[in-house]
């Protein structure tokens, strides 16, 4: 064995140097050493999954990303707002499935003042109590604070209040500033994004992390990225889950080829191995289908997702996989696991 293998088995941390290194590696020995990694933090054979809905409250933004094929800009025809009695019966539905959780987000919409979002919290948890609200990606925050003149801190504060009980990890894409000015120029710094986390942790959520790659990113930028992440953890522990999946070209600006699904293997398991601190790791069947999300589940991936109730971005680039909650529960089952639903924080249901 070489000297990096060795310390990924000995559980030691890598440095930048040989997590770039990794990319270089046979597909199928990063699958055993990340599989390896895997069952020192999970011995168990468990696959988890959650059941609930995303929720896009408005889809008028004013970002303009190139990778975003769901969002108009204000004024146009097709933008719109969700009224809080269309909102409830999202919610219902989403209870008579079975769901526990909802993911809200939305656009950069410039006219909807802080009051909104407070009263759209304030009322779910008085009409839906039992509902845990996932909701605003860092992103949001942040356009929130500089519409509203508050801190960040200031912002979180008012929509803990709310209602808000813990913020996904959306909007970090690459978190290198050289590539979202080019391809997100109009939406937060990558220090941004990670303060917001920070002070989110600081205050007690919990959140998620997300990557978005194979656009136009280098596999340094990737690294790095890992890295940010795997620094904050270190600092705030705040990091339930991390979720990589591959852009989606589609009906978007960014005219580049689909990542193949030896692309999101390798960096998936690549992923297991580098983020030692964040226990749990994410399968993307929404932009992989069923069969190789199975297939993640030997590259590192301990979770099966969500049911996506509804899902709107990744299906208006032209990609559309639906899973009932059965038939996730069987995909987990064939790959030889045993499923469990769980909560955001990855307490137990069952």
């Amino acid at each position: 064995m070489d000297q990096v293998v060795e310390k990924i088995l000995a559980g030691e941390r890598l440095g930048r140097e040989e997590a770039l290194g990794l990319f270089e590696r046979d597909l199928f020995e990063l699958g055993e050493l990340a599989r390896e990694v895997r069952r020192r933090l999970h011995p168990e054979p468990l696959v988890t999954y959650i059941v609930d809905r995303n929720i896009n409250y408005t889809n008028i933004c004013v970002s303009g990303c190139k990778f975003c094929a769901y969002y108009r800009p204000p004024g146009d025809p097709q933008g719109y707002v969700l009224s809080f009695e269309e909102l409830a019966r999202k919610v219902e539905e989403t209870l008579a499935l079975g769901g526990y959780q909802i993911l809200l987000q939305g656009g950069l919409h410039p006219d909807l003042p802080l009051s909104f979002y407070e009263e759209m919290l304030s009322f779910l948890k008085e009409r839906f109590p039992e509902v845990h609200v996932h909701a605003f990606s860092p992103p949001e925050i942040i356009f929130f604070s500089r519409r509203e003149g508050l801190s960040v801190e200031e912002v979180l504060r008012r929509l803990i209040a709310a209602g808000l009980d813990s913020i996904p990890g959306g909007g970090a894409e690459i978190l290198v500033d050289r590539v979202r000015q080019r391809i997100s120029p109009h939406k937060c710094s990558a220090e941004e994004w990670l303060s917001v986390m920070r002070t989110a942790h600081h205050l007690g959520l919990k959140t998620t992390a997300t990557m978005m790659f194979g656009h136009i990113e280098t596999l340094e930028d990737r690294v790095e990225h890992l890295l940010r992440l795997r620094e904050l953890q270190d600092e705030t522990g705040g990091f339930t889950a991390f979720i990589p999946w591959p852009f989606q070209p589609g009906n978007t600006a960014l005219s580049v080829p689909k990542a193949t699904p030896v692309e999101y293997l390798k960096t998936l398991a690549i992923s297991r191995i580098v983020l030692d601190n964040i226990s749990n790791l994410q399968a993307s069947w929404v932009t992989q289908g069923p069969k190789v999300a199975q297939v993640a589940l030997e590259f590192g991936a301990n979770d099966f997702g969500s049911t996506m109730i509804e899902e709107n971005v990744v299906a208006a680039a032209g990609v559309s996989h639906r899973l009932s909650e059965e038939e996730i529960r069987r995909l987990i089952r064939e790959a030889g696991y045993e499923p469990r639903r769980r909560r955001m924080d990855y307490t137990l249901l069952e």
